[in-house]
């Protein structure tokens, strides 16, 4: 009895990525869509013939009580033996297989083989009986999983630890865990006509508009790709400008930020095999926000926030300020700052463009090899390669020391950023800034300044523009741009997102 009561509780967790729709019927074109027969052989020969044969394809021939021959099939490591040695099989033979019997949570009865087969591939254990046409899909997942673990590029000091985890089911348990909302939908969705990869679009009935909802899944729907292998794979399909350099779609691990972005009318796009969760639509100012900041008290929020944009116009500007005050505008640095930094400048051969470029090529390649290096020789390679090579260079006088000071500033202050996505931007538009830096001073400087802020208000995502609530200005969405008011303030949720229920705090609700 607990083996039916475990394989129970796992068939009601993952109903809705076992349940089929057309559109993962479209993505099995090459699997013929007959119906099976009633008989038992006939039906093996076919499903293995489908599957080319395959040597982990298991299938186990029995006899139910009433002498018919029966067929289980599954794939080898995708299951749970267990599940099916005692509870399928021995139920098989001791109680007739209906959808009366005390298995009707457990069994769906299909008779097309394109379900059979993508049941199989699942990793669902499939049930034929002689005699009937019939076949039974058992819930029988059981491959081995990561379990829930700390995020990985999202740490926070205050706040949940849990994170995403490889395993769709998992993860929507995490959403529902913190929202206990009756209004929360899960649209089951298959993309990938070779990986057919599950996908949950989650929102909430009565916050999220409706429109933005219907165009996420058109767009997701419109998608035909043999494989589905990430979440950047959605994301990049989906979004409204793909050759712009700023992420139009947050991606994220943490759970708890995903449930208050849908608290916001927002949507929230899981996919199996990857710990990355997607939220959409997307505005500039929520890429430099962290969960912590409404974790902490305001005025520590508020205070973080200004340092992140302090850190984020470092990280795009100072070695472009540095170029053009050094190359055409010295009158503007003080009378001993120049004398410092020319005497630094006097042995290297380059211009400071070139100095600039150099360095910051040479940081690019130390960090990503760090990334790409073994855990504990990364962060040591980083380190140690920057001291080494800085050093290096000054005293072969190919650099000055005030760039070295510059580049490692900018560099500190890149990783100030929440968001992965929206740090790679800033590194990427670094250079170009440079460039005109190098050719026009100041003036290039507000040129690149002018032209990058000309597209972010240009981009939308989703049909909300980019850099709500700048442009167009709202000032009561301000409140949580810059500075972060108190809880007690914040009683209407942002109107860029076009939410129904504008009130998330009730007058008797404030304390």
């Amino acid at each position: 009895m607990s083996q039916f009561w475990k394989a129970w509780q796992r068939r009601k967790e993952t109903l809705q990525s076992q349940s089929l729709n057309l559109h993962a019927d479209k993505s099995m074109e090459s699997v013929s869509d007959l119906i099976l027969s009633e008989d038992v052989s006939e039906n093996v020969s076919l499903i293995r013939e489908e599957l080319g044969k395959c040597d982990d394809l298991v299938i186990r021939r029995f006899q139910n009580k009433d002498n018919k021959d029966c067929a289980i099939f599954f794939l080898d490591g995708m299951v749970d033996r267990n599940i099916i040695s005692d509870f399928i099989i021995r139920y098989t033979t001791t109680t007739d297989v209906t959808y009366e019997g005390p298995a009707t949570n457990e069994l769906e009865g299909t008779d097309s083989l394109r379900q059979v087969i993508r049941n199989i591939l699942s990793g669902t254990a499939v049930l034929l009986v002689d005699g009937n046409s019939q076949a039974y899909l058992n819930n029988t997942r059981g491959w081995d999983r990561r379990s829930v673990e700390e995020p990985q590029t999202e740490s926070v000091v205050r706040g949940p630890r849990d994170g995403f985890c490889e395993t769709l089911c998992v993860n929507s348990a995490l959403i529902r865990f913190r929202l206990k909302d009756p209004n929360l939908r899960v649209r089951h969705m298959v993309v990938g006509q070779r990986t057919q990869t599950d996908i949950y679009v989650m929102y909430i009935e009565g916050l999220a508009h409706q429109p933005i909802v219907e165009e996420i899944m058109s767009r997701i729907e419109k998608i035909n790709v043999d494989a589905i292998l990430e979440s950047g794979y959605i994301e990049q399909m989906i979004q409204d400008r793909r050759w712009s350099p700023f992420p139009q779609i947050q991606n994220t691990e943490r759970p708890d930020k995903v449930v208050a972005n849908l608290l916001e009318g927002k949507v929230g796009i899981l996919v199996d095999g990857t710990p990355f969760g997607l939220i959409a639509p997307a505005v500039f100012s929520q890429f430099y926000q962290s969960p912590e900041d409404y974790y902490e008290r305001f005025y520590i929020a508020t205070l973080i926030r200004f340092i992140r944009v302090i850190s984020i116009s470092i990280a795009l500007l100072l070695p472009s300020l540095y170029i053009a005050f050094s190359s055409f505008h010295p009158e503007m640095i003080p009378s001993r700052l120049v004398i410092a930094m020319a005497a630094g400048r006097s042995t290297v051969p380059f211009p400071s463009l070139v100095e600039a470029l150099f360095m910051e090529l040479a940081i690019e390649i130390l960090r990503e090899a760090s990334v790409r290096l073994p855990g504990p020789i990364g962060p040591t390679i980083g380190i140690v390669g920057a001291l080494v090579v800085g050093e290096a260079a000054v005293s072969a006088g190919l650099v000055s020391p005030v760039m070295v000071i510059i580049v490692a500033v900018t560099t500190i202050g890149s990783f100030a950023s929440p968001s992965y996505s929206a740090a790679i931007a800033i590194r990427m538009l670094r250079f170009p800034v440079m460039l005109l830096a190098g050719m026009f001073g100041l003036y290039g400087i507000m040129l690149f300044l002018i032209v990058i802020l000309v597209h972010l208000s240009s981009l939308k995502s989703f049909g909300v523009p980019y850099m709500s609530p700048l442009s167009p200005l709202n000032l009561l969405g301000m409140r949580d741009l810059f500075v972060r008011v108190p809880h007690h303030l914040m009683k209407t949720r942002p109107s860029m997102f076009h939410v129904h229920d504008k009130v998330r705090m009730r007058e008797e609700d404030k304390p």
